[in-house]
């Protein structure tokens, strides 16, 4: 089914396309008919963007919570926690450094359209500038409902690792809601796989909306920045899975395998949350136990957005060039601490990368009307860094899943070893014995 679903989103991608741009060139604009194709289209992509944000915060609730406490060992906990947030900051260095240095190598902002400031401004609208303590306090949930009617994924990370840990400590006192935890997430994935057979429709949707609103031209103005900034994710991925071969050997390929459905939904949605349960699933059979992604994937869903760190380095000094702002290599490497800090945390925020760029070109003087340059066609720009923040994550996940020791053999579907130890049998089978020990634990359990 799977193979099938693959081939049936990319099938939609190529219709949405040539339907859009059928619609684009043969209905005008002015014509009721393009206002009601438009809303069809938009309507078949908005059913499934609202169906997935219905599973993404009980999905990461439960998952959370279920491997904290499986975890058992606060020890392992902090030390997982310690080797991600490590990878993280050297996954955050290489995104923003290689955008600085690709977009001072291609320099596609030289003789880019500048429009006038009052027009660029009413374009951009009213955009929050970034306030540090502001965005500290916003971390941490004042009403656990309200974050999760919200869908505010770090304030459900921080709720879910107390919850975790309060019940790994209560031990078998904690045991029945353990395994409701469980049970929800058991529920919401079996939602999910529900939900994805609508993916194709939705897919087709999305594109067809926005090709018929803009047509294929809209690549043609911006060619040169789409093209370089392609280039430049291409790069990054090629490091990204690098390293994860460094730690995973042949076996990267067999990840890639396993997660180009989760990289085409979230490049055809251009929604991170869109990929996510469909991540989970593809995780599970390429043999990362539960806990580790129900706790690697939400944080790295707010600190390991590669894809969009890349961007928003790209972005800043591709306006500054737009507007022949020379920038020295100390503000640069300035502008670079400032985005590793700023963009942490900020993927439960509406248009999160339009609000850090803007909060950083104010912050060093630079003309935040200069973001409507990117406007046009920041929807096909998404859509690759959306991607990338799926690959960067599945990269990560399965990496600290294999310095722990704990990655098991995938399903057999794909590889049945002739000898499969007993670990390898048990996996599938829910709930444990919350007083053992982690990494045997590890090897007899998984959602």
């Amino acid at each position: 089914m799977d193979k099938k679903l693959t081939w049936y989103i990319l099938t939609g991608m190529i219709l949405g396309v040539i339907v859009g741009y059928a619609v684009h060139v043969g209905v005008p604009q002015d014509n009721v008919w393009f206002e009601y194709l438009t809303k069809t289209f938009k309507l078949l992509s908005d059913i499934f963007l609202n169906l997935i944000k219905l599973l993404v915060a009980p999905l990461i609730l439960s998952t959370i919570v279920v491997g904290i406490a499986h975890m058992g060992d606060s020890s392992a906990l902090g030390r997982i926690g310690f080797r991600a947030i490590s990878w993280f900051i050297i996954a955050s260095f290489i995104s923003i450094g290689l955008g600085l240095l690709m977009v001072n190598i291609f320099q596609p902002g030289v003789g880019a359209p500048v429009d006038t400031v009052a027009s660029a401004a009413a374009n951009i609208g009213e955009v929050k500038k970034l306030d540090f303590w502001e965005f500290m306090l916003s971390i941490f949930p004042k009403n656990a409902l309200e974050a999760l009617a919200t869908n505010n994924i770090l304030q459900i990370l921080v709720f879910s690792l107390f919850a975790g840990v309060a019940l790994s400590a209560l031990g078998e006192k904690g045991a029945p809601l353990v395994r409701g935890a469980e049970a929800l997430a058991e529920m919401m994935l079996q939602i999910t796989h529900y939900v994805m057979r609508y993916a194709p429709i939705a897919v087709f949707g999305a594109l067809a909306g926005v090709v018929a609103k803009s047509g294929l031209a809209i690549l043609g103005t911006y060619l040169e920045l789409v093209t370089e900034f392609y280039l430049s994710l291409t790069l990054l991925w090629a490091i990204l899975l690098s390293l994860g071969a460094l730690f995973l050997g042949r076996r990267i390929w067999t990840l890639i395998r396993y997660i180009r459905e989760p990289m085409l939904i979230a490049f055809s949605t251009a929604s991170s949350e869109a990929a996510l349960p469909k991540l989970f699933e593809q995780l599970d059979r390429f043999g990362v136990p539960r806990r580790i992604s129900g706790f690697m994937l939400p944080l790295g869903y707010s600190f390991n957005l590669d894809g969009s760190m890349m961007y928003m380095s790209f972005a800043t000094i591709f306006i500054a060039q737009a507007y022949g702002i020379d920038l020295s290599i100390g503000t640069q490497i300035l502008i670079l601490l400032t985005l590793m800090i700023s963009s942490k945390g900020v993927a439960a925020v509406p248009r999160a990368s339009l609000v850090v760029i803007t909060g950083t070109l104010a912050m060093f003087d630079l003309p935040v009307e200069g973001v409507a340059l990117i406007l046009a066609i920041d929807q096909f720009l998404d859509m690759g860094r959306t991607a990338t923040n799926v690959v960067g994550n599945a990269v990560a996940t399965s990496v600290i899943t294999k310095w722990e020791g704990m990655l098991e053999v995938e399903e057999p579907e794909f590889v049945e070893p002739p000898h499969a130890p007993a670990h390898t049998a048990a996996r599938g089978k829910a709930g444990l014995d919350l007083a053992g020990d982690m990494i045997s634990d590890e090897r007899s359990t998984k959602l």
